[in-house]
């Protein structure tokens, strides 16, 4: 299937809601602005200006000509997405940080632009403010366009409710990356696929790339690295500050200090937002009366980051760190056998997922069992009973969620009541939804299901009686805790409470009998913030503010005599 240049000319702009934020058109005086920092750069009729899965030189703004933007997916399919001309400029978010081009573009007749490299972008959001907003806004938008139309990126194909598929899924839609799903059953593409390439239950997904590369049930990293998410690290680059966890407080430090001038990198081994990002609706954080997803909130904070130019690297998971600083800079060692190095590192990795002690949990990981609630695991329970175990906020946030999608949601707690765990406004709206039922005193004591197969029953457990009960349950959801992140800490001297959370300020005297920052671990130069800290609030509001707040103390320890004020 292929396109001629009369299918790509301009989309309606009923296909695009906010059509004028998205693709505004700038000003002669505008773009005269630009032309300080950008490149005069011509195309020949059919010449491309970027392509699906290459990394792009930059911004373009069209001077003269039109350009042809459209969506190439690995099986050859070209479909139009819009045709930009004189005043308008092409880029999306990715453009900010380096990354590979989504969409084709390709000049129709001759085409004369202007070239911003991804730096002199970056420095032009921050000089001109009503200007940088405008392209700022359109960049965002651009992306939010092609996840919600599944343009550009992956296609998945595999059975909907296949472990496989779902972790993918997961993993691309907190990451930001437009993506879509080929059932075999119905698609005929992905019929074909698979035909020609029989593949048995442990080969799903397959994966297509744009350029046709076919990956067979890839891990989070093989995909990554296949869609240019992960980079190369220079190897004489040396960090002011490296951020370990791309949580609300490592972003929060991320933003904070590069927009003060610190270089700033983040390593993150699975996706931005940490476990809040995982939350369907946040309502008690300041400034959102209404609520927003911890999606949508912490996905601000990584565009913000990435506009301030922080190096955000995900995924990547740090397996050591070095303190010995033998050149003046910490060596964080990565599970790729790279080595990343700063001056200063701030601990920001959280914590993972309590699995509490059931049998035959982890066979059903991904096949019923879930710790966290996105559409995605929606989708699966949909007018279905599921039970949901937990009594904080996160149990409630999930349960609230799953109400309008789920038939009934059983909400186990082991405790008799919710007043000490839970806010007082998501008690008050889990007791006004009719179908979840708070079921207390309880706990899960066993699953069951097929060898193979997804889970099919549970048994629960009275705590105070000792009596069992089974039920027929496909979908069990758990929000049982966290245990902090910290295992990549151990033999660089940093000290941990007996939890495990990293132990800060006070509780860590230097030699001379000097206290460290309030935030500063046992080892000068290593902070931490967030989840992970020994005595912090564990919120998300606290977390960020952490984020802000260590960013003096970088200063201080880095030398920087004249630190801005937050």
């Amino acid at each position: 299937m292929s396109t001629t240049k009369a299918d790509t000319k301009m989309a309606p702009a009923a296909f695009f809601p906010r059509y004028e934020q998205t693709f505004p058109e700038l000003s002669s005086q505008e773009i005269a602005r630009m032309r300080r920092i950008g490149e005069i750069a011509t195309y020949k009729d059919g010449e491309k200006l970027f392509e699906t899965g290459k990394v792009g030189p930059g911004m373009f703004v069209i001077l003269s000509g039109h350009v042809a933007i459209t969506q190439r997916d690995g099986f050859g399919h070209v479909t139009p997405v819009i045709d930009q001309g004189p005043g308008q400029f092409l880029a999306e978010i990715g453009q900010l940080s380096d990354r590979v081009a989504l969409v084709d573009g390709e000049a129709e007749g001759d085409v004369e632009t202007l070239l911003i490299p991804p730096d002199r972008l970056r420095a032009l959001l921050v000089a001109e403010a009503d200007l940088g907003e405008r392209i700022m806004r359109a960049l965002i938008l651009r992306r939010v366009s092609l996840i919600q139309g599944g343009a550009g990126g992956p296609v998945l194909i595999g059975p909907p409710d296949s472990s496989g598929v779902i972790g993918l899924q997961v993993f691309l839609r907190r990451n930001g990356c437009p993506h879509h799903l080929l059932d075999p059953k119905v698609d005929h593409d992905a019929a074909d696929l698979i035909a020609r390439y029989s593949p048995q239950p442990a080969d799903w997904p397959l994966v297509v790339m744009a350029d046709g590369a076919v990956l067979r049930n890839p891990s989070e990293s093989e995909l990554a690295r296949a869609m240019g998410m992960i980079r190369t690290i220079a190897k004489d680059k040396v960090y002011d500050v490296a951020v370990v966890g791309s949580g609300p407080a490592g972003l929060s430090t991320a933003v904070y200090a590069a927009s003060e001038g610190l270089t700033v990198t983040v390593c993150d081994s699975r996706a931005f937002g940490g476990q809040a990002g995982a939350s369907a609706r946040i309502e008690n954080y300041l400034g959102f009366p209404t609520g927003i997803s911890g999606l949508a909130l912490t996905a601000r904070a990584f565009n913000q980051a990435q506009k301030f130019g922080a190096d955000i690297m995900i995924p990547v998971v740090v397996k050591e760190l070095d303190c010995a600083r033998e050149d003046g800079a910490f060596a964080l060692k990565l599970d790729d056998g790279d080595v990343l190095r700063a001056r200063s590192v701030v601990v920001a990795s959280g914590a993972r997922y309590r699995r509490p002690d059931i049998d035959k949990l982890e066979h059903f990981e991904g096949r019923g069992v879930w710790y966290w609630a996105s559409p995605i695991e929606a989708k699966l329970c949909s007018q279905q009973e599921v039970v949901l175990v937990g009594g904080g906020n996160s149990a409630g946030q999930a349960a609230v969620f799953l109400s309008d999608h789920a038939k009934k949601i059983h909400m186990v707690i082991r405790g008799g009541g919710l007043g000490s765990s839970m806010s007082r406004y998501l008690i008050e709206r889990i007791e006004a939804t009719p179908n979840i039922e708070l079921v207390f005193n309880t706990e899960v004591a066993a699953l069951d299901g097929t060898k193979e197969g997804p889970l099919e029953r549970l048994w629960l457990r009275s705590r105070l009686s000792g009596e069992e009960s089974g039920m027929d349950i496909r979908n069990l959801f758990l929000f049982v805790g966290a245990d902090p992140a910290t295992e990549w800490l151990q033999g660089c001297g940093v000290l941990v409470d007996r939890g495990g959370f990293v132990m800060t300020g006070a509780g860590c005297r230097k030699a001379a009998g000097d206290l460290t920052s309030t935030l500063e671990t046992s080892v000068p130069g290593v902070f931490a913030v967030g989840d992970v800290r020994s005595g912090s609030v564990k919120r998300v509001g606290g977390a960020i503010g952490e984020g802000a707040q260590v960013v003096a103390a970088l200063h201080h320890f880095l030398g920087d005599a004249q630190k801005p004020t937050l």
